[in-house]
C-alpha cells in the first residue's frame, strides 16, 4: 500500500495566488473530515480486497470507513430494513438485480448531484473508462446513473486441462453442443465418480439465475419477450431447457443441490472436468491450499450456442443512500470515486478485486498474471455480453423464487420442459399483470 505523507495532504490544499491547485481527494474531503460511513461488503474476494485498501482512504481523508460483512443472502433484506426504517448503511450494495427496487423506490441518491459539482468530481472520474455494460446494467435505471461499478463477474469456463488432455482433447469445447456430444461421453465415467460437467442448480438464486438463465440466452431464447409476454414457450427457450436437461447424463447426481460452493469443489478436487461459473471464483481454484488442480487449471469463456456467446453476467455497484445525513452521502460519494477509480484499479486487482475498468487491462502484465482477465473482457465486449441477462426490474426476487421452483421441478423430472415452461410463463406473467406492465402502469423497463 502506498503511504501518503502529511506533507502530501497539505501540498494538495495549497493555493497559488487565490487559486486552488488541481483538484485532489484531500482538499475535496476536508470539510467531511471526521465523519463516519458505513457500507455493506460480503465475504467475497473483491470486499477483502477493499478492506485492504480503506486505510489508504481513510488517512488520506479524516473519512471512518466502517463495513458490515453479510452473506449474499440477507444482504438485500438486510438493506431494505434500513432503507424503509432508517438505519446506519450509508454506502448501498446494488446486485444487478436489485437496482430496478432500488432505485425506483427512490432508496439511492442519483450520482449526477456528486460528479457534476466540481468541488467533489475528481476530474479523472472518466465514466466512459467503464465497460459499458457494467455500468449500464449495475449503476443505471432508466437512464440515471445510481451506482459505480465496483464487484463484478462473467460467467467463464474454468476446466482440468489435465483431465481433457487424458481424455484426448487438446482444449475445452468451443460450443455448448460439442460439450455435450464429444466431451461429455469421453468425460464421465459414473463407476469412478467422474464427469464432465457441473452446473451450479440449488433451489433459490442460484437456480433461477446460475443454472436456468444460462441455458436461455446461448440458445436464442429468454424470460420474456419485447412485451414483457413470456418467452419461455419459444422454441429457441424450450430447446436451451431440453439441453440442460439431457446435459444432466453428464453431471453428477445430485446436481440439483450444488450451490456454488459444491461445484467449484468438483472441479478443484478433480470430480468434474468443466464447470462455467463467476470470474470471482478464480482465486479459490488457483490456490493450492484450496484446490488440487493449479497445475491443471485452464479458464476460457463459456462456450458458446447457437445464438452465439452470451455469458451470464452478474455482480453489483456501490450507490449512495438517499436517508443517510448529507455529510455522509458526500463522504460515501468520496470513497465509491476513489476505490472504483482509474487511481486505484490496479492495487484493487492485485488485493484480489475486479474492477470495471477498460484502461487497467490494457497492462499486459495483468493479462499474464491472472489468466481470467482475457476471457471476462472479451465477455464484457458489446457484441457479446447481456445486459438483461437478469431482468432488473423491482419484480426480479419474486419471480426467482417461482423460476427456482419450477426450474428444479424440471431438472428432477416432476414436470417436462414444455409443460414447465408454459406453466412458469403464466406464472410470471401473472406477476408482471398484478404490478401494472400490462395496463401501463409501469414503463417496460428490465
Amino acid at each position: 500500500m502506498r503511504a501518503y505523507a502529511t506533507a502530501l495532504a497539505a501540498a494538495a490544499a495549497m493555493t497559488v495566488s487565490g487559486q486552488a491547485l488541481a483538484w485532489s481527494l484531500e482538499e475535496a474531503a476536508a470539510p467531511y473530515e471526521g465523519t463516519s460511513i458505513k457500507a455493506v461488503f460480503l465475504d467475497r474476494p473483491g470486499y477483502k480486497a477493499a478492506a485492504e485498501l480503506v486505510p489508504e482512504f481513510e488517512e488520506r481523508t479524516g473519512i471512518d470507513v466502517t463495513w458490515e460483512t453479510l452473506p449474499y443472502e440477507n444482504s438485500r433484506e438486510r438493506q431494505v430494513l434500513n432503507f424503509v426504517g432508517g438505519g446506519d448503511i450509508d454506502v448501498a450494495l446494488v446486485d444487478v438485480v436489485w437496482i430496478g427496487e432500488f432505485a425506483a423506490n427512490g432508496w439511492l441518491t442519483p450520482l449526477s448531484e456528486f460528479y457534476d459539482d466540481p468541488a467533489l468530481a475528481d476530474p479523472d472520474l472518466a465514466l466512459d473508462d467503464f465497460f459499458p455494460v457494467l455500468l449500464d446494467s449495475f449503476g443505471t435505471w432508466d437512464g440515471v446513473v445510481y451506482g459505480l461499478p465496483f464487484d463484478n463477474y462473467s460467467g467463464l469456463m474454468f476446466y482440468n486441462q489435465c483431465m481433457l488432455e487424458e481424455a484426448g482433447f487438446d482444449g475445452p469445447p468451443e460450443t455448448w453442443t460439442e460439450l455435450m456430444t464429444e466431451y461429455g461421453p469421453a468425460l464421465t465415467d459414473a463407476d469412478a465418480n467422474q464427469y464432465a460437467f457441473a452446473l451450479q442448480s440449488r433451489r433459490g438464486e442460484t437456480q433461477s439465475a446460475d443454472s436456468f438463465m444460462r441455458v436461455l440466452w446461448p440458445f436464442g431464447g429468454s424470460l420474456l419477450d419485447e412485451d414483457f409476454r413470456s418467452n419461455l414457450t419459444s422454441e429457441e427457450s424450450l430447446r436451451g431447457l431440453q439441453f440442460r436437461q439431457d446435459l444432466m447424463e453428464y453431471m453428477p447426481p445430485g446436481i440439483v443441490d450444488y450451490d456454488h460452493a459444491e461445484a467449484v469443489d468438483a472441479l478443484a478436487q478433480g470430480q468434474v472436468a468443466m464447470i462455467t461459473e463467476w470470474s470471482a471464483f478464480y482465486p479459490t481454484l488457483a490456490d493450492a491450499d484450496q484446490s488440487t488442480i493449479v497445475d491443471c487449471l485452464g479458464v476460457t469463456t463459456e462456450p458458446e450456442g447457437p445464438a452465439g456467446l452470451k455469458p451470464a453476467l452478474g455482480g453489483f455497484s456501490l450507490a449512495v443512500n438517499s436517508g443517510s445525513s448529507t455529510d455522509e452521502q458526500i463522504a460515501s460519494w468520496l470513497f465509491i470515486q476513489w476505490i472504483t477509480g482509474q487511481e486505484m484499479a490496479r492495487d484493487f486487482v492485485e488485493a484480489g478485486g475486479v474492477s470495471g475498468r477498460m484502461g487497467v487491462y490494457e497492462d499486459e502484465a495483468l493479462l499474464e498474471a491472472y489468466s481470467y482477465i482475457p476471457p471476462m473482457v472479451q465477455s464484457w465486449e458489446a457484441d457479446t455480453a447481456v445486459a438483461s441477462f437478469r431482468p432488473r426490474f423491482p419484480e426480479w426476487p419474486e419471480l426467482s423464487e417461482i423460476i427456482a421452483l419450477d426450474g428444479t421441478r424440471m431438472m428432477l423430472g416432476e414436470v417436462d420442459v414444455e409443460e414447465g415452461a408454459a406453466d412458469l410463463g403464466d406464472k410470471v406473467e401473472e406477476v408482471l399483470d398484478d404490478a401494472g406492465y400490462y395496463d401501463g402502469d409501469k414503463p417496460l423497463l428490465k
